[in-house]
């Protein structure tokens, strides 16, 4: 029944750190996975909180069973001897020091076993998302190197950790033998003098003595069976923070008041209605004198003056200004690392602007609720990113109470519908793998469908067609333009074939705008887009 107990007590904490760590995930800011590998922060999930559950059902019950044998001896050993009795607060003392002293230099190499094992679960993931890369660029003997150097920084620490736990048990084992023989010693002589002569505190009698070094075996072993649990516990130490690490790190920061809202408007009545299906308009909601007023979404973004730095150090953007009427198509041009992407990020606030300010219909976005704010813009990431589901809920991940009409009528606008029809399953195929059984082109289509059941008022479409093939890219375009009517559109792509319909074109370069206008004013001018649109410098 203990044992039964424990395990349950154990698995109830494994399963509720589990469940705080997920959902404290889900607070973390984008910046954290930026800079932390998948495979680190999965270990904290799998390793470090096993290795907690390890201590919970197998360590902690040993040590409370120790400590209870322990303290019970103890008293026994009081009643019968005092003076023997400092010998062996003495002796624990020694043992305790011995203790703190080997643990203090495991615990370091245990800390080191579990960031280690961080590592080596991150490159191994690595790999594996990049096998067929490794494969065709011949890599496979340098990633086995690189693994090797890992996986041996692993191994030094796991063998220091694991040397410095395991010489405590002859430690203790040599320890408990010296201190019993202290003890028979000492035992002897006041038996002596008691026989001689004396009585009280120093008395003892044989029989006394014979108690009193049964119990010395009593104590000194389970305070042994407790060290044994040293490995145990101090890994579990390591992996705790780790798990506290992630714990500690502030969460996403969201201190905006504006929302924003579904409604219907009945034209007869005037009346309007907070809805949550498709058909809904996007308002701005906010309370007069205690009822809620209602403001068309226009979709109008400003940036003014913005500066941003990832790091503190390199700035990215440099006083950026621009203005995106409602319904008009802005496209972004330029080279890696001009900034083209970093814009996408800070209109969707998954970093805020230090220096400057992005409005949204005149309202700054600081002072919009981020889940507001994200549901509004309806976004194609430039790294397309599928769920374990089904092509259905892939899509629906774009607004999760859209209707089945709702999805088909979003891939149809994507033109994903017929290739969908002809999957074995339909729309009820289920994906794995992050997509992998379709090809890179019907995976983009499948998140610019999930944009679109969104129907937001505000589209992003980063590096949106990138990695569609031309055929495929042509019958997309009379879904994406039907798509865009009545939407401000932002755009960034590799080719500049998919923006020459644009309202204005903006070309970053070092983090800067350097030209702005429409296709034909820009071609006109003979600059940087004039270059890049001839191919007298490629577009990357």
């Amino acid at each position: 029944a203990y044992n039964r107990i424990m395990v349950t007590v154990s698995c109830g904490v494994l399963y509720t750190v589990r469940t705080d760590m997920f959902e404290h995930m889900q607070k973390l800011p984008i910046k954290y996975f930026d800079t932390h590998e998948n495979g680190d922060v999965m270990s904290r999930y799998t390793n470090d909180a096993d290795a907690l559950r390890m201590m919970m059902s197998q360590s902690v019950p040993q040590l409370i069973s120790s400590m209870l044998t322990v303290v019970s001896v103890f008293i026994m050993m009081i009643v019968l001897s005092p003076v023997l009795t400092l010998l062996v607060v003495a002796m624990l003392v020694v043992m305790l020091a011995v203790i703190k002293f080997v643990g203090k230099r495991s615990a370091h190499y245990f800390k080191k076993q579990q960031i280690s094992l961080g590592a080596v679960n991150g490159y191994v993931e690595e790999m594996i998302e990049g096998q067929k890369v490794v494969k065709v660029f011949c890599y496979e003997d340098k990633s086995k190197e690189r693994f090797s150097d890992i996986n041996s920084s692993l191994a030094h620490a796991a063998s220091n950790a694991n040397t410095f736990a395991n010489i405590l048990m002859p430690i203790m084992g040599n320890l408990s033998y010296i201190h019993y023989a202290l003890t028979a010693m000492v035992g002897a002589a006041l038996t002596i003098m008691s026989t001689d002569s004396t009585s009280g505190f120093f008395a003892l009698t044989i029989g006394a003595l014979g108690a009193f070094l049964q119990y010395t075996r009593s104590f000194s072993q389970p305070i042994t069976q407790m060290s044994q649990q040293i490995n145990s516990i101090l890994n579990a130490m390591a992996g705790a923070e780790r798990i506290f690490q992630l714990l500690d790190e502030k969460p996403e920061v969201d201190d905006g008041k504006a929302t924003i809202a579904r409604v219907v408007v009945d034209y007869e009545t005037g009346h309007i209605t907070e809805v949550a299906h498709r058909t809904g308009r996007w308002a701005w909601k906010r309370i007069k004198d205690g009822q809620p007023v209602y403001n068309e979404v226009l979709g109008k973004v400003d940036f003014e003056n913005v500066t941003f730095s990832y790091d503190g150090r390199k700035t990215v953007l440099n006083d950026i200004t621009l203005c995106a009427k409602p319904g008009e198509k802005i496209a972004f041009v330029g080279s890696t690392g001009a900034g083209k992407t970093t814009i996408t990020n800070l209109i969707n606030r998954f970093y805020d602007v230090p220096d400057g300010k992005i409005k949204y219909d005149g309202i700054n976005i600081n002072n919009i609720k981020k889940d507001d704010l994200r549901r509004s813009l309806g976004i194609v990431l430039q790294d397309t990113h599928l769920f374990t589901g089904t092509v259905m809920d892939n899509i629906r991940y774009g607004k999760l109470d859209a209707s089945d009409e709702d999805v088909i009528e979003a891939a149809k606008i994507a033109n994903a519908h017929w290739f969908i029809t002809h999957l074995p399953n339909g729309y009820n195929t289920m994906l794995t793998g992050d997509g992998e059984n379709l090809s890179q082109g019907q995976r983009q289509l499948l998140a610019i469908a999930r944009a679109a059941v969104a129907d937001p008022p505000v589209l992003i479409l980063d590096e949106a067609t990138s990695s569609i093939d031309t055929r495929t890219e042509a019958l997309i375009e009379k879904g994406m333009d039907e798509l865009m009517k009545g939407r401000t559109v932002f755009v960034i792509a590799h080719r500049l074939s998919t923006v020459r319909n644009a309202d204005a074109i903006i070309v970053l370069e070092h983090g800067r705008i350097i030209e702005r206008g429409t296709h034909d004013e820009l071609i006109a001018q003979g600059g940087k887009y004039y270059q890049l649109y001839t191919g007298a410098f490629e577009l990357e």
